[in-house]
């Protein structure tokens, strides 16, 4: 009898040949005994990524997507094909420890109502690595770039997850999607990631589409995962850009022009102010070359958020 499994683990790949087979080493060890299937969505590596896959792994599913269709994208022709009752979305540059997946299952069996799940995510250094936000919204952006949300980090309203030890299983607006464990009722429920998001902010946008549905979202420190971080991203410069062109879209999409204009204010705000610190902050000898970059990096973020607008649509997030 062909049973469905009980996980689909998607890893979506572009120019990440050796992350990518490292990655999917750990995955197969953590699934092994558990009801899965592997898909890889291969988005028009030139490193090939693809045929290296089939080569080690002729077992799991490789789909070729003809273009670098984006993290959502691909993700969505993945799921559309996918047969497991929970979806467990991997960064090709994220490396699950033991026991992982069992825990994500485990928290979202333990929360019927959950969505999604997150686990701990550690640097390869065995640093923390932030992997829990509240939802971007205008109010947000005001408390978090006049300080608010740092002189109150644990006041459930105020503050934020950024000072949190992430040492206890708890409700979250949105993990990242470095690693997610995803029930397949909730992506039936919101049709999957919004393809408009080419990158970044697109499990942001899912996630706050699950909580709309009904649904919550957990994170779980009983699974870790060791992420390198910026395996296909770009150089920080194109990095920024795009990051902030998504929050554009995410913002003009939940809350309307009205929204940016008041988020764009408050960044504008934000970055003067920290500008303005690091500038002070240059006059000690020992901290200036630093301070001075920063000085530099927040004036260039004022000049974006102040001037450079445009309607965010497929065009301006490829």
């Amino acid at each position: 009898m062909n049973t469905s499994p009980l996980i689909s683990a998607i890893v979506v790949s572009y120019n990440t040949r050796d992350m990518t087979l490292k990655c999917l080493r750990a995955l197969k060890a953590d699934l092994a005994g558990m009801p899965s299937e592997i898909w890889v969505v291969d988005n028009a590596s030139s490193d090939g990524s693809a045929e290296a896959v089939e080569r080690e792994f002729p077992d799991i599913h490789v789909l070729r997507s003809g273009r670098n269709a984006g993290f959502g994208a691909a993700n969505n022709l993945a799921m559309a094909q996918a047969r497991g009752e929970l979806f467990l979305l991997v960064n090709s540059d994220a490396f699950l420890r033991a026991g992982c997946a069992a825990a994500l299952v485990d928290c979202l069996e333990r929360h019927p109502d959950a969505a999604a799940a997150g686990p701990r995510i550690i640097r390869p250094d065995g640093s923390l690595q932030i992997s829990c936000f509240r939802f971007p919204s205008p109010a947000r952006a005001v408390l978090e770039n006049l300080f608010v949300a740092s002189v109150f980090p644990d006041h459930p309203v105020l503050g934020d997850y950024r000072r949190w030890g992430h040492d206890r299983e708890r409700e979250v607006d949105w993990v990242i999607g470095a690693c997610m464990l995803v029930r397949r009722k909730a992506y039936e429920d919101t049709g999957g990631f919004d393809e408009r998001f080419f990158m970044y902010a697109e499990e942001t946008d899912w996630q706050k589409r699950m909580r709309a549905a009904g649904w919550t979202i957990w994170f779980t420190p009983a699974g870790e995962v060791v992420h390198v971080g910026g395996g296909s991203a770009d150089p920080e410069a194109r990095f920024n850009e795009r990051m902030f062109v998504s929050l554009d879209a995410y913002t003009l999409k939940h809350h309307g022009w009205a929204g940016l204009l008041v988020l764009r204010s408050a960044m504008v705000a934000g970055c003067s102010l920290r500008a303005a610190g690091w500038l002070i902050a240059s006059l000690f000898p020992a901290r200036r070359h630093h301070a001075a970059g920063r000085v530099r990096r927040h004036l260039r973020l004022v000049v974006r958020q102040a001037l450079h607008w445009r309607a965010p649509g497929r065009g301006a997030l490829a």
